[in-house]
């Protein structure tokens, strides 16, 4: 079911795309830890602040979260696990990096490249959502992550 509608102003989904293509999906460099063993990605602009953080590898756990001038109004928290043979973290980050403007949360609804397909499913919007991404391998599931967030006060 899709249903992530976008709910936050274009200006910040733009910059939070930006920033999702800037960090993990882009390869970008990890900042000093936060947490020990964490791996954390920051970027800003201006007075806005994204910053992801998970730990663990195969199986993960993380938050991204969003700051204005200081103040946290964003947050996701999302979980998976590598549950397949093949799996390709470069494939991931392709079908991030395709995150897309009405649903700034992880990736396009669909995305396939050679015998991987991506899929995301959403429901709510950015003020309060939850969602699954997969990654299947000639139609068997090699890869799932659970997500949810919202706007905070």
């Amino acid at each position: 079911m899709m249903n992530g509608g976008l709910v936050m102003d274009k200006e910040t989904a733009a910059f939070l795309i930006r920033a999702k293509r800037a960090t993990y999906a882009g390869k970008g460099a990890e900042a000093a830890p936060s947490r020990p063993c964490s791996h954390d990605l920051i970027y800003r602009e201006g007075g806005l602040t994204y910053i992801d953080s998970y730990l663990g590898g195969d199986r993960f756990a993380g938050e991204e979260a969003l700051w204005r001038d200081g103040v946290p109004f964003w947050s996701m928290n999302y979980c998976g696990r590598v549950i397949g043979e093949d799996f390709s973290g470069d494939f991931l980050k392709e079908a991030l990096k395709n995150v897309p403007e009405d649903m700034p949360y992880r990736g396009p609804e669909k995305y396939s490249e050679g015998d991987h397909d991506y899929s995301c499913e959403v429901s709510g919007n950015s003020e309060w959502f939850q969602g699954r991404e997969v990654i299947c391998l000639r139609g068997a599931v090699i890869y799932e992550c659970f997500f949810h967030g919202g706007m905070i006060k």
